[in-house]
C-alpha cells in the first residue's frame, strides 16, 4: 500500500514561516545581548514583520498542506492587520518595559509567535488548523499578560487569562469534536457540502450542539457578553502595551476564524446562528457600554469599551451579507489603529507601576501637552464613532449591512449604544481640557518609536475616515469564500 503524502506548498505559509524563523533566531540572539540593549531585538522584530508583510500575496488563492490552509484575500487582509498590530505594539513596548524594569528579551519573540498563531487562524480551512493557531496564540498571550513578574496585578492577569482561556478552549474543542462526529470531517468546505447534501446531517442534534459550543468558544475569544468576564481584570493587570496588543490582534483573529467557520462551514444553520448572534450583539454592546460608563480606571474603561466594539462587529456578522461582512473587516482594521493609538498615549502618561491610570489623572493634559492631547482626542472620537474618522465609517457600514438584511431593530440598538458611549469618551476629554492640571506631565518622554506609532495610528484613523473607498473596496474583495 502506498502512503499518499499531502502536498505541503510552503508558499501558502510564507509569512508565518518567516516570522517563526525570526522569532526563534531572536531567542538565540537574546542570550548574547546585554540586558540594556534589548531594544535591538525590537528593531529586528520590526524588520521581520515588514519582511512578512512584503510576502503577503493579494489577488490569488494558494492552498497547502492537504487543504489545511488557504492563502486568499481574506487571510491576507487579516494578516496585514496582525502585522500592523504587532509592529505598533513593539514600537510602544521598549520604553515602557525599561521603565517598569522588566525589559526581558523574550518579549519580542512572544509577540511574533502570537502573531503567527493569529495568521494561522485567519487562513485555516480545517478545524484542526483553527485550533492549532488558537493554541499558539493563547500560550504566548498567557505569558505576555503576566510578563511583569514583579507586579501582583500582572501575575493575576496571566493566571486568570490562562484559567478562563483554557476553559473556553474546551468549549471550542468539544464543539469541533461534535461537528466531526456528525459529519466525519474537519475540513470547513466539506462540512458545508455534507450538510447541504444530507438532511440527516443538517438536522442532527449533535451538529447543532457543536455549532453552539463553537460559538461559545469563539465568543470567549472575542470577549462577547456574557463570556466577557476575564476581559476587565486581564486588560487592567497586563502591561499596557500587551493590553493594547490583546485588545486588537487576538480579537481580530477570533473574528477571522469565527467568520470563516460559520459563513463557509455552517450555511445550513444560518437561521439558528444569526438569531444567536443577534442576541450576543445586543448583550455585548449594551453590557460593555453600561459598565464602561461608571469606570474611573482608564484601562478598565477601554476594556469594557472593547467589549462594546466586539458587539458592533457582531452586528455586521449577524447581517452576514456583503456590506455587513466587509464592514466587519473595515472596522477591525480601523479599531486596530484607534485603540493601539489610544493605548500609546496611556503608555506615555503612565508612571512606573501605573499609579495614575484614573481618568482624573488626565486633568489639564490638554493644556500641558496639547499635541498629544489632540492625538488622544482623535482616537477617542474614532472610538465613539464621530466623523470624519474611520470609526464612524466602520459603524455606518456595519449598521447599514444590518438594515439591508432586515435587522432594523438591531441597527437601532447599535446606534443608541454608540450614542451612549460618547459620554465616557468625552469625559476623558473634559478632564484633559476643562480641568485644572494637578501635574506638569514633565516625566513624559517623546521617543521616536512611540511617536512613529502615534503618527501611524492618526493616519490610519483619519485617512480611511475621509477617503474610505480604497479600504472599503479592499475589504469587499476580501470576503471569506470556500
Amino acid at each position: 500500500m502506498e502512503l499518499a503524502l499531502p502536498q505541503l506548498n510552503f508558499i501558502s505559509i510564507m509569512p508565518e514561516t518567516l516570522l517563526s524563523v525570526v522569532a526563534m533566531a531572536l531567542l538565540l540572539v537574546n542570550v548574547l545581548v546585554k540586558s540594556e540593549e534589548k531594544a535591538y531585538l525590537g528593531y529586528l522584530s520590526l524588520a521581520g514583520l515588514m519582511g512578512a508583510l512584503y510576502t503577503v500575496p493579494w489577488g490569488e488563492k494558494i492552498g497547502g498542506f492537504g487543504g489545511m490552509v488557504l492563502q486568499d484575500n481574506f487571510s491576507s487582509f487579516f494578516t496585514s492587520i496582525f502585522i500592523l498590530c504587532a509592529a505598533m505594539t513593539i514600537l510602544i513596548s521598549d520604553g515602557y518595559f525599561k521603565k517598569e524594569g522588566c525589559n526581558h528579551g523574550e518579549l519580542y519573540p512572544l509577540i511574533l509567535f502570537a502573531t503567527v498563531g493569529m495568521m494561522f487562524m485567519a487562513k485555516a480551512t480545517d478545524l484542526m488548523t483553527v485550533f492549532l493557531g488558537l493554541e499558539v496564540l493563547s500560550v504566548a498571550l498567557y505569558i505576555l499578560a503576566g510578563f511583569n513578574r514583579d507586579s501582583v496585578k500582572s501575575n493575576e492577569a496571566g493566571l486568570k487569562y490562562f484559567l478562563l482561556g483554557a476553559f473556553s478552549t474546551g468549549f471550542l474543542l468539544y464543539g469541533m469534536a461534535l461537528i466531526y462526529g456528525a459529519t466525519g470531517t474537519t475540513k470547513i468546505a466539506k462540512i458545508a457540502a455534507l450538510a447541504a447534501q444530507n438532511g440527516a446531517v443538517a438536522n442532527n442534534t449533535m451538529f447543532l450542539v457543536g455549532m453552539l459550543l463553537m460559538a461559545t468558544g469563539f465568543s470567549f475569544k472575542i470577549a462577547a457578553a456574557p463570556f466577557h468576564m476575564w476581559t476587565p481584570d486581564v486588560y487592567e493587570g497586563a502591561p499596557t502595551p500587551i493590553t493594547a496588543f490583546m485588545s486588537a490582534g487576538p480579537k481580530a483573529a477570533g473574528f477571522a476564524a469565527f467568520l470563516r467557520v460559520f459563513l463557509i462551514a455552517l450555511p445550513t444553520l444560518t437561521v439558528q446562528w444569526s438569531d444567536l448572534l443577534w442576541i450576543l450583539a445586543v448583550l455585548t454592546m449594551t453590557i460593555g457600554n453600561i459598565i464602561a460608563l461608571s469606570q474611573d480606571n482608564i484601562k478598565r474603561m477601554l476594556a469594557y469599551s472593547s467589549i462594546a466594539h466586539a458587539g458592533y462587529a457582531l452586528v455586521g456578522f449577524t447581517a452576514h451579507n456583503a456590506a455587513g461582512v466587509s464592514g466587519v473587516l473595515f472596522y477591525l482594521l480601523s479599531y486596530t489603529f484607534m485603540n493601539i493609538g489610544a493605548f500609546a498615549i496611556i503608555v506615555m502618561i503612565g508612571k512606573k507601576g501605573e499609579p495614575n491610570n484614573n481618568v482624573q489623572d488626565y486633568a489639564g493634559f490638554g493644556t500641558k501637552r496639547p499635541v498629544l492631547a489632540m492625538c488622544f482626542s482623535i482616537f477617542l472620537f474614532s472610538l465613539a464613532g464621530i466623523p470624519p474618522t474611520a470609526g464612524f465609517i466602520g459603524k455606518f457600514y456595519l449598521f447599514a449591512g444590518a438594515v439591508q438584511q432586515g435587522y432594523i431593530w438591531l441597527a437601532i440598538i447599535g446606534v443608541l449604544n454608540s450614542a451612549a458611549s460618547v459620554y465616557y469618551y468625552l469625559r476623558v476629554m473634559v478632564y484633559m481640557y476643562m480641568k485644572k492640571p494637578d501635574e506638569e506631565f514633565n516625566w513624559i518622554t517623546l521617543s521616536p518609536a512611540i511617536m512613529l506609532c502615534i503618527f501611524i495610528a492618526v493616519v490610519g484613523v483619519l485617512i480611511p475616515g475621509v477617503i474610505p473607498n480604497s479600504v472599503l473596496t479592499l475589504a469587499a474583495n476580501s470576503l471569506p469564500l470556500p
